[in-house]
């Protein structure tokens, strides 16, 4: 899913769109409640989105950490009993 597609599903989640090669000028609202977000909101919103996932992937590598400490492998061998 595109960056653009995630920030209008983030601003508008009731929204139906469409659009062409992830520009936001050529946006079609199908529908929409409310005024169209404005390209510096989307903006805004794939940079909290960005954040969020590297937020995201940086807790579940903690998680996978924890969970290879508790039971004594390092991710070398686990990835080696995986083969």
């Amino acid at each position: 899913m595109s960056d653009l597609v995630k920030a209008i599903r983030l601003l508008k989640p009731n929204s139906q769109f469409s659009f062409n090669n992830d520009d936001y000028s050529t946006i079609k609202w199908d529908v929409l409640d409310g005024d169209a977000p404005t390209q510096k909101e989307i903006d805004a919103a794939i940079k909290k989105i960005k954040a969020d996932e590297i937020t995201e992937a940086k807790a579940k590598e903690i998680a996978k950490a924890a969970i290879l400490d508790r039971i004594g492998l390092t991710a070398d061998e686990l990835k080696t009993i995986l083969g």
